[in-house]
């Protein structure tokens, strides 16, 4: 999990405040309402809407371009610049073209001063951005005249490109305010396909099409984000006509199956569920226990019972379908296996079947964010295996703000994952310079061999020798397992059947406004 999704996660409000009016104006298509106006129903709700600390990061930012963007199938595909970047000095160089033309909403012409204003400004050791690491291999980046622009590399990062769909904020409109203070992170310029017209915060956030966006002005004309915490709340407001689609857990989606008015869309994801492993306690930081934990789970019972088939088993941040995913690293559920691992290290029996070592009881706390009843339920099922093998784990719910000051002693029930590329999720998750980063790397994870893995990974330009690297790194965090992977996640979406063919990209992580079927909302057509 980033130190941007949680973060965002933590700003929401709880759902019982929003009014049950409080879209009203914008009411949906299938509802009665304005067929140009589309309402969606989010779980989490940005901290900023401002690029420079860490806004759509990954794409589909809504407001804002990347030099680059990604189609239907991952593919980059050029946006603000006019074609893919020409790659030189043995991956060292990158080059971009820029469109001509484009502006910005508030009409001020987009030029190469931009983009350059953008990263140097991320860059600065005095910007709040939790994701700047993911930059680093940046040694310069500088303008030729108004429409090329050239990142010159400190090492051949082969994922560089993909990390060009950061948006691009404008200088005219965001140099000269304090970047982690200013108005322009709640009050942004984009070129992007909609401009921001209001944001209640945990409540919503409303936009209208961008008149001038250079791809075409788009046909839903009015979008707001509806920021609803939890889960039933979303589910009963989707029922009730107030939202035009929402994200929902697999046991609430089935609840609209049948429904004609509607549809359920499945997207492929990386996303998934771990509980961390602290490094500081007693118990989680003992290896046996580790390793024990990874073999009472029973994933499978976890995939066919909490997710209803709508996933897979995961045993570490890479899915089994993933081209990346290193075979043979799959562990079988043996709970007679663990028991034994457990007996070998002294952790013997002791009242009410809890081990016990050195009068240490085998036991500690387990933390998922209260609302998310998907991770409510695998952090009770975690705890049902792990009673079995005789570790007790105590459930609790809380905010974000409540468990963070925890994450160094208690465990957390976890997410994260990013398709682009390996060195996205496994990098912040595990390297060990990021321990307690934020929601970096969130049991302070160290093995000295998979952070070598880490660093070969991310700086070779060589596809066959990244992929022996993250091999390595999958393979270390098997035998030293910081986190006990669960399950990887399939998204499900509920939405009224009033747009031509809508569809969604491989998802990461983050579900916000730029995941799900509106990934490209800005392309719909209405049904005809």
């Amino acid at each position: 999990m980033t130190a941007r999704s949680v973060q965002g996660v933590a700003a929401t409000a709880m759902a019982g405040v929003l009014a049950a009016g409080a879209v009203a104006c914008s009411a949906p298509g299938g509802a009665g309402g304005a067929k140009d106006s589309l309402v969606v129903g989010l779980a989490n709700e940005p901290e900023t809407l401002s690029p420079l600390l860490g806004y759509g990061k990954d794409g589909n930012s809504k407001i804002f371009d990347g030099l680059l963007r990604r189609d239907a199938g991952m593919k980059l595909r050029p946006a603000l610049a006019a074609e893919l970047p020409k790659v030189t000095d043995d991956g060292r160089t990158y080059t971009y073209k820029l469109r001509q033309g484009v502006t910005f909403s508030d009409g001020k012409p987009f030029s190469a001063k931009d983009v350059v204003f953008t990263y140097r400004t991320i860059l600065d050791e005095k910007t709040n951005n939790a994701a700047k690491g993911e930059l680093d291999a940046i040694d310069k980046v500088t303008a030729v005249g108004d429409d090329t622009v050239v990142f010159a590399l400190k090492y051949p990062y082969a994922a560089f490109a993909e990390r060009t769909v950061l948006p691009i904020a404008p200088e005219h409109a965001a140099k000269g305010q304090d970047v982690n203070t200013g108005s322009f992170n709640t009050a942004p310029i984009g070129t992007g396909p909609y401009v921001l017209t209001g944001w209640s915060k945990g409540e919503k956030l409303t936009f209208k099409a961008n008149p001038t966006y250079w791809r075409g002005e788009p046909k839903v004309k009015k979008l707001t984000m509806a920021i609803i915490k939890d889960d039933d709340v979303r589910a009963t407001r989707l029922r009730s006509g107030d939202l035009d689609g929402a994200i929902l857990p697999p046991n609430l989606a089935k609840g609209f199956k049948g429904d004609k008015a509607r549809v359920t869309i499945t997207a492929r994801t990386t996303d998934f569920r771990g509980v961390t492993l602290p490094t500081a306690h007693k118990v989680t930081g003992d290896l046996a226990v580790r390793r024990a934990l990874d073999l009472a789970v029973d994933r499978a019972a976890m995939v066919d019972k909490l997710l209803e088939g709508a996933g897979r088993a995961g045993y570490g941040p890479v899915p089994t379908d993933s081209p990346w995913f290193a075979k043979g690293t799959e562990r079988p559920h043996d709970l007679e296996k663990a028991k034994k691992l457990l007996d070998d290290a002294g952790w013997r029996p002791g009242d009410g079947g809890i081990r016990e070592k050195d009068g240490q009881r085998a036991s500690f706390t387990l933390w998922f964010p209260a609302g998310d009843k998907l991770r409510e339920e695998h952090a009770l099922a975690y705890a049902s295996d792990a009673k079995k093998a005789g570790i007790d784990v105590k459930v609790q719910s809380g905010t974000w703000e409540v468990i963070e000051p925890r994450m160094k002693d208690d465990a957390v029930l976890a997410g994260g994952g990013n398709p682009a590329d390996p060195d996205f999720d496994l990098y912040n998750l595990l390297h060990s310079s990021l321990a307690l980063d934020g929601f970096n790397n969130m049991a302070a994870y160290a093995d000295p061999a998979v952070d070598k893995a880490l660093e070969e990974g991310r700086r070779s330009g060589d596809k066959a020798a990244r992929e022996a690297a993250y091999d390595a790194v999958q393979r270390g965090l098997a035998d030293n397992p910081g986190y006990t992977f669960l399950t990887h996640v399939d998204h499900l979406y509920v939405m009224n059947d009033a747009w031509q063919d809508p569809t969604t990209q491989v998802e990461p992580h983050d579900h916000g406004l730029g995941a799900g079927p509106w990934w490209n909302v800005e392309d719909w057509q209405p049904k005809k």
